[in-house]
Parts: C-alpha cells; structure tokens; sequence
C-alpha cells in the first residue's frame, strides 16, 4: 500500500514578499514601446515577488497533493468515476473544436454540428430513444429538463398531473427536480429485495400522476426485476416512465431503457462516456425522447437537411432553452470520441467488466466482520454495491465515516457513504472498468485492515485520517457556512 504525498505547503503569499506587480527601469520603458499606454500598470498589485520556477514548483506540489482517477481506484458508488482516455482530450483541444464561437452562421461550422447531430444518433441508438437534445449541461439539469417535458406534455393535453412518484432509492436529486418543476412527491418503499414493488405502485399510481422517476439498475445496484410491468402500470395510467441515466454504465450496448418502456431518458456524458467529472463540472446530461415527445424537447436540435446540418428552432411545444448557448460541447465532443474509440462491442464489454469488477470486490467486502450486504442477499449485483456497517458500529463505536475517513490514510479513495439513506451505515462502492484485478484486490485489503482496526483499534480509526494533508474537517460548517453566526463559524474552525 502507498501513502499519499503529504506535506505543509506554504501558501504563495507565504513563499515571496508582496512586490510592487509592476515593470520598472529599462523593463518598463521597453513595454512601452509595444505596450499602449493605456494598458501599462501604474499602480502595484501587491502579489507575491516570485520567479516563475518557484510559482511552477508551488502549484506542481499541490497537485501531487490532490487524489484524482489518474492516480488509483475512485469507488464512488452512482458517481462512476471512471479513467478519461487522452485521445479524448487531444480531439477536444484541436483548434477547429477549440477556437469556434456559438455566434458563427451555420454554415461555419458543419463540422461541430456533424459532431452534435452523429452524437444525438448514438445516444439514440444506445438508449432507444428517437431525439436527443444535448443542451442540459449535467445530469440534475437534464432530470429538471425531463421533469419540465412531462408538466408541458400534460398541459398541452389539458390534463391536470401534479404529482411525480419516485422509490425511496432514488438519487436525491430527483425529488428536487420534481419539486423545482412544481410536482408534489409521492414516495414509493423499496420491498425487502431493494426493488420497487408493483403491488405498492398500483396503490399509489391515479389520475394525477404524471410520472415515475426510476434509475435501473437501482442505487442499491440492482436490476428492477419488475421494470415491464412497472412501465405497463404507468403507461395504462397516462402517465409517463423517467429514466434517471446515472447508472447506465452497468448496462450500455446490453439494454436499452427505452425497450424497458421508459419515455424520457437522461444521459451522464460524464459519467457513462468517460469525460471529466467532479470539481465543479462542466459536466453533460443530454436529454432525449420518444417520438411523441420530440415536439417538446429544448432548443435548438440539431437536424440534417437539405445536404447541411443545421439547427431546429421550430418545435411546436418546446419547452425552450434550458442552457447558454448550445450546451457544453467540448465534453459532447469528448464523449463523441469515446464512444467511436469504443465501438458498440467496446461499450459492451466495459459494462460487462464493470459488474464484474463490482461483484469480486462485493464478494471480498461483505464476507468482512460486521459488513453486511444490502440486501441481505448473496444476489448478484450490478456494476455498484451497497454494504452496511450497522453492526461494526454497534460492536465498536465505529461508524461508516469512520471507516470512510481511515480508508483516505492508505494512500486510496473512499467509498460514497450514507447512501442510500435508507441504509444504516451504508458504504456504497462503484469500482468502474477502469481498474484491474490488482486494484480491487488493493481496496479490498484496505477494508479488511481498517475493519481490523475498528474491532482492535477502535480510536486510531475514530480520530482520522492522519495521513492527508488536512485532517477530517468540519462537514456542518463546510456545508452551511453561510447560515452560521460568524462566532459560531470561528468556534467550529478552531474546533
């Protein structure tokens, strides 16, 4: 096992004393000579006096110091944090894709929207959907897209829908689009297999439901067993079947969501089709529909006609432009080459070694003292799992934060934990197709000897991590600063 690169890096204003931030002497009077007067610097900045070699040598040191999938497994359960291949990166940095503008006539740029149109197709092909819009700029976005296509479709109708039910496992972020688009919530239990239940849906399904909001496989890293009879019980309803796309990497060029009966379909670019993900975005989370829908999807789509690509801006009951511009295209454009690097057989069998990956590493983990799968079963899982550590809590006092934070101190990333939340002490783990058996086998030695230590010793894993550049931090001041009293704030810091 290796250790993470630890050390107390001064900040930049510690490493150089503040300078004057301006030309002087002989320096000076050459920039004036290129310079217009008006863009030469009168005044100080007052930054640091550093040469370039040690600024480049600073902020070379911090990045060592950060954990990212270029250095080992990032098993965030639903995150799917997967290796970003070069080659995507080197296509998205060509000066053709770099340097455009979103003003430029059509006609400027048959190239992108070649790109855009031939990705909108495969998103097509890949979920079984008929139209994509690649405008949604993440995944919540694109749930809050399709939340706002089912409010306008049902408008349009003169039907009067006012409630979205969604499965006690759902991702939190769609109960919030739900709500953002106006729909009361209806929760729905998951039965003791971790699935939805028909019987339980029939109960609440009426005349005023518009929708299910569903991810299949489930955040417990299940397939809904039941999902053509769920589908039957929406659509002989009226209502419509939502497909959160978080967990489509289990199952892409295998299943189709829209053979399973979903309607609306929302897609990770960056989770699924290997782009960037996580710091802040921009992430991608096209949006795409079946024929009946097509009318109200965003604006502009991309169409081929006439010998051109170009855009559409006439559909009759948009809901209109949900994004600047055109969406986040670079990322379209690095998920375009993916899926190309790919080809359908590549997708298909990086699903099929992700749910490998996720059931070797299941396997070794819930045989652990006081780790128990959920559910408790020996099922085979998807390309995620969830274990509680109830038990290890109450044997040792440890909890799955604890667990999560000692983890960090062997040089490797933690699992999601206390998600699901209806899981007791829930670790959720996600290794992706992007590590090997050395890995998995890494990780799962880590879990063992952190689970040792809790039943041996209990309050080295209590009070860490030890070996990360800060230690564990203030999660309620790091969440709601803003809604604290400054002395409360500086209470806690100190803390």
């Amino acid at each position: 096992m290796f250790r993470q690169a630890r050390w107390r890096e001064p900040t930049v204003f510690e490493l150089g004393e503040l300078g004057e931030g301006v030309l002087k002497g002989d320096e000076y009077r050459r920039a004036l000579k290129y310079l217009p007067e008006k863009l030469v610097r009168r005044s100080g900045i007052r930054i640091p006096d550093l040469p370039e070699f040690q600024v480049v040598r600073h902020f070379t040191r911090l990045s060592q110091e950060n954990y990212g999938v270029d250095l080992g497994i990032y098993p965030l359960g639903s995150c799917t944090m997967k290796y970003n291949p070069r080659i995507s990166e080197e296509v998205a940095a060509l000066e053709g894709f770099r340097d455009i503008s979103p003003h430029q006539d059509e006609e400027e740029i048959q190239g992108v929207l070649e790109v855009m149109y031939r990705l909108s197709r495969m998103l097509s092909l890949l979920t079984g959907m008929d139209e994509f819009s690649l405008q949604p700029a993440a995944g919540a976005q694109g749930e809050f897209v399709g939340v706002l296509i089912m409010k306008k479709y049902f408008e349009v109708r003169g039907e009067d829908r006012d409630e979205i039910i969604v499965p006690d496992t759902a991702h939190g972020t769609n109960p919030a689009s739900a709500k953002m688009g106006g729909f009361k919530v209806v929760e729905i239990p998951s039965d003791e297999r971790g699935m939805v239940n028909p019987r339980l849906l029939r109960e609440v399904v009426n005349e005023r439901t518009a929708g299910l909001m569903l991810t299949n496989p489930n955040t417990l890293g299940l397939f809904e067993e039941n999902i053509l009879e769920i589908a039957d019980i929406l659509h002989g309803n009226g209502s419509l079947l939502y497909y959160d796309g978080a967990n489509l990497n289990a199952i892409v060029g295998w299943a189709r969501p829209g053979d399973m009966g979903f309607d609306i379909v929302h897609t990770n670019l960056h989770k699924t089709f290997s782009t960037p993900h996580g710091g802040g975005g921009p992430g991608s989370g096209p949006v795409g529909v079946k024929s009946f829908l097509r009318e109200f999807l965003p604006v502009p789509i991309v169409v081929y006609r006439d010998g051109m690509y170009r855009w559409e801006w006439g559909l009759k009951h948009s809901i209109g432009k949900v994004h600047m511009f055109y969406g986040n295209f670079l990322v379209a454009l690095r998920a375009f080459t993916y899926i190309l690097s790919m080809g359908l057989e590549g997708l298909r069998r990086a699903s099929s070694i992700a749910v490998m990956n996720s059931n070797y590493l299941f396997r070794k983990v819930s045989r652990l003292r006081g780790v128990e799968p959920y559910p408790r079963d020996s099922r085979m899982r998807m390309h995620e799992f969830v274990v509680s550590l109830e038990s290890l809590r109450r044997e040792t006092g440890v909890s799955a934060r604890d667990v999560a934070k000692r983890i960090l101190d062997y040089g490797v990333y933690a699992p999601t934990t206390y998600f699901p939340i209806i899981v007791p002490e829930a670790l959720m783990v996600e290794p992706t197709e992007t590590v090997g058996k050395r890995d998995l086998d890494l990780y799962a030695s880590v879990v063992e000897r952190v689970v040792e230590e809790a039943y041996n010793e209990p309050d080295k894993v209590i009070n860490s991590p030890v070996n990360t550049t800060v230690g564990r931090l203030d999660e309620a001041y790091g969440s709601r600063p803003r809604t604290m009293k400054p002395s409360e704030r500086w209470a806690r810091r100190d803390g």
